[in-house]
């Protein structure tokens, strides 16, 4: 699966591309409401309504685009841990409102195939958040973490710890894991950038990236930059 798209519509008249939009109702309480006007703003929404029943809880309602409500579930439950119940329908389509510019920094990519080992996690962990659990089989291009950073990384996941006759202290004798963040269907299709794919399995649901090897990856990174100096 790629990055979802809605459904556009153009105009019969003007020829311009029309968008759907959805009234968006937010019940939430009364400390959290910047959080939500801030968060839906980012997405293109603009609200509505506001009321505030005096007893500490407060109604939003916003018009929004379609687009802006994937993966918005998700970061409005984080953002407001939990006290925050939504839902929304369509009403209309609308002119385009353009990009909605998606803060989400790099992501850690398995530079090989093989099994995850915990070496491999405590490796990838200190550069950034791990999206798999040790004994995973993993494959070169296959995204396995986030880097806080804006570009992708390359990491060995399977990479084996050095074997020696010596220990050099009580730490080399365990290895301390943060747990990964295991993302839901949801969650993963919002954490797809344009060259990535979502696998859904039975069993699994795995981020990779659209083109597997590292020289793809830089050739099509090469041919996307020229092609937006060629339209400048």
């Amino acid at each position: 699966m790629s990055r979802p798209e809605v459904v556009t519509r153009t105009d019969e008249i003007t020829g311009e591309i029309l968008e759907p939009i959805e009234h968006l109702v937010v019940d939430v309480t009364e400390e959290f409401v910047g959080v939500v006007t801030e968060l839906t703003g980012a997405r293109k929404a603009r609200m509505l309504d506001l009321v505030n029943d005096g007893r500490g809880s407060v109604r939003l309602e916003f018009a929004i685009p379609t687009r802006g409500l994937i993966g918005l579930r998700n970061a409005m439950l984080t953002a407001t841990k939990g006290n925050a119940v939504m839902g929304s329908r369509l009403i209309d389509f609308e002119p385009w409102m353009g990009t909605i510019s998606s803060n989400r920094s790099g992501a850690l990519v398995a530079s090989e195939s093989g099994t995850v080992l915990a070496n491999g996690i405590a490796k990838a962990q200190e550069r950034g958040i791990t999206f798999v659990e040790a004994g995973t089989e993993v494959y070169e291009g296959m995204i396995v973490g986030q880097n806080p950073r804006p570009d992708d990384l390359a990491v060995n996941i399977c990479r084996a710890k050095q074997l020696t006759n010596m220990r050099s202290s009580n730490s080399d004798i365990s290895v301390r894991l943060t747990p990964p963040t295991l993302l839901s269907l949801e969650q993963s299709l919002d954490f797809l950038q344009d060259d990535e794919l979502l696998e859904v399995t039975p069993k699994a649901l795995r981020l990779r990236k659209r083109w597997l090897t590292q020289d793809e990856r830089q050739k099509m990174k090469k041919r996307a930059q020229q092609t937006e100096a060629l339209r400048a």
